[in-house]
């Protein structure tokens, strides 16, 4: 999913799915960051090197706390850019870790989602959030960045000017579908491609998900394991299923919590999502109006999810202009509600949020949608998730961009998601113009050999509907299902001690559950 131009359909999101580049997707809410500075350090570049793949797996890893937050160690690893040619040139990794405070049984890696979500800024900002108390006493707690992200050698596409016009700015043609909207968006997409192939370089081509599987099972080397142990979060689900088709017997003790279906389509993907935040959104609304006296909406459920309907459209035809001369349109606003469904936490802040639009005022839509983005206040961007996220799914995927075929699928995506859906179609315009077209068939992944491998799934997750736990986890030669039951995005650490139970059994003592425990 990703970028927009007003009803700019995204790609696929592991957090939404929309052109309007609903740029990563990470774990729901994250909480306020203790450190609200970002890296003004430049992104390092591949390099040429002559280093073979063993002489990457021999390297040793040198934590500093120098330059690092306190109470943490950092460290860069090198990998090759293409596994397939490690000899062709290096990139770098960038970690932090949180050393155990008893007796450490090693690494677990934790990856927040995305993809083109930073572990480093996961595990420096929120660690209390990402892992319990149990964890922090028996695991060193690794972050990461993946390559192409963040403090690892990173995409790069547009400057903050260039990135705003691209994510909020609003389309010249409005008739969506039609042979002049879907010439301005393949205009746009290739565009943006362009810009982060001339800014990024050759690793452009290599930011897949297989080769960041492959960069993981060398951090576990690195890092002393045998075995890896993992904890990933929606996208980061994706990438942990992966290592675990590459590297079974390098399986540790895998947790994927908000689990994707590798074997779903880009289409599939996004028309489960639709229909994932639509019933985040009816709940919500139950909620609201059942509970909340100062609820914006008054009725029925239905009368509801019309009147928003209503105040999309408006905003797509009359945009609301805000403080600093943007103007909230449709898609816009589409992001700054999604937003606060990943989590029944923030359900008060939505109403509070539709209720000052309704209102003509644009200051908290934007907040949203500018958290979502990653922009900060001053116009300039915290990180390149939004790059990061395009790169990977561009490459993770297939994508068909016939207007026919994409006309159906649209009309499909609406049927089911009445306020999202027409804001989740003609997806494939993004990343079928992307610099490297020759995406990955999706399929099962099995894992066969592989030790037991938790997959956690809510029933009430908008961004990876519980359908995809219940796929992955039959899948997965040695997958064992957790269902948790309620509302939000990913289920650990989220409030529930039964999950957090059976994942901390598992990970610590190895204990598999004999059957879905079915949490609440």
């Amino acid at each position: 999913m990703r970028k927009n131009r007003a009803r700019r359909l995204v790609v696929v999101a592991f957090a939404a799915a929309l052109v309007v580049p609903l740029s990563g997707c990470f774990t729901a809410f994250i909480p306020p960051k203790d450190d609200q500075t970002t890296s003004s350090t430049p992104k390092p570049q591949p390099t040429t090197t002559g280093t073979t793949a063993e002489e990457f797996y021999a390297q040793d890893v040198e934590w500093s706390t120098d330059s690092c937050p306190s109470n943490f160690e950092c460290a860069t690893v090198r990998a090759p850019m293409n596994w397939d040619e490690p000899e062709a040139g290096e990139i770098e990794l960038a970690l932090i870790r949180s050393k155990a405070k008893g007796d450490a049984q090693g690494s677990l890696l934790v990856n927040p989602g995305g993809p083109g979500g930073s572990g480093f800024d996961f595990v420096k900002d929120s660690l209390d959030y990402a892992v319990d108390a149990d964890l922090k006493d028996n695991f060193d707690i690794v972050g990461f960045d993946p390559r192409g992200v963040g403090r690892s050698t990173a995409v790069k596409c547009y400057e903050p000017a260039e990135m705003d016009e691209y994510l909020y700015g609003l389309p010249e043609n409005t008739d969506v579908g039609s042979d002049a909207w879907i010439e301005e968006m393949a205009t746009s997409a290739t565009d943006f491609g362009k810009a982060c192939l001339d800014n990024t370089g050759p690793l452009l081509e290599f930011i897949t998900t297989v080769q960041a599987a492959k960069d993981l099972d060398l951090l576990r080397e690195v890092l002393g394991d045998d075995t890896l142990n993992y904890l990933g979060y929606s996208y980061g689900t994706f990438l942990g299923a992966t290592y675990a088709e590459l590297f079974p017997d390098k399986v540790g003790r895998l947790v994927l919590d908000g689990a994707i279906d590798p074997s779903t389509s880009n289409f599939e993907v996004s028309k489960s999502q639709a229909k994932g935040f639509e019933d985040a959104l009816t709940a919500f609304l139950t909620n609201c109006i059942d509970s909340n006296s100062d609820c914006a909406f008054s009725g029925s459920v239905d009368d509801a999810r019309e009147t928003i309907v209503d105040l999309i459209s408006s905003v797509d035809e009359s945009p609301l202009k805000g403080s600093d001369g943007r103007m909230l349109g449709a898609s816009t606003l589409i992001t700054a509600i999604i937003l606060p469904l990943y989590s029944p936490d923030s359900w008060e802040y939505l109403n509070v949020m539709l209720k000052d639009v309704m209102a003509g005022d644009a200051a908290n839509a934007f907040s949203f949608a500018d958290q979502y983005n990653g922009r900060e206040a001053d116009g300039s961007y915290m990180d390149n998730s939004t790059e990061a996220f395009m790169a990977y799914n561009c490459r993770d995927y297939t994508y068909d961009d016939d207007p026919s075929t994409m006309e159906k699928q649209a009309d499909e995506i609406d049927e089911i998601a009445p306020v999202f859906g027409p804001y989740m179609g003609y997806g494939d315009i993004g990343c079928a113009n992307w610099p490297f077209t020759d995406g990955a068939e999706r399929s099962e992944i099995h894992a066969d050999g592989a030790d037991p491998i938790l997959v956690v799934g809510t029933t009430g997750d908008p961004a990876t509907p519980y359908q995809w736990a219940e796929n992955l986890a039959e899948q997965l030669d040695s997958g064992q299902l957790v269902t948790y039951k309620g509302e939000g995005h990913t289920a650990y650490n989220k409030g529930s001690q039964c999950v957090n139970d059976v994942v901390d059994d598992y990970l610590i003592d190895g204990s598999v559950p004999d059957k879905d425990p079915k949490c609440s």
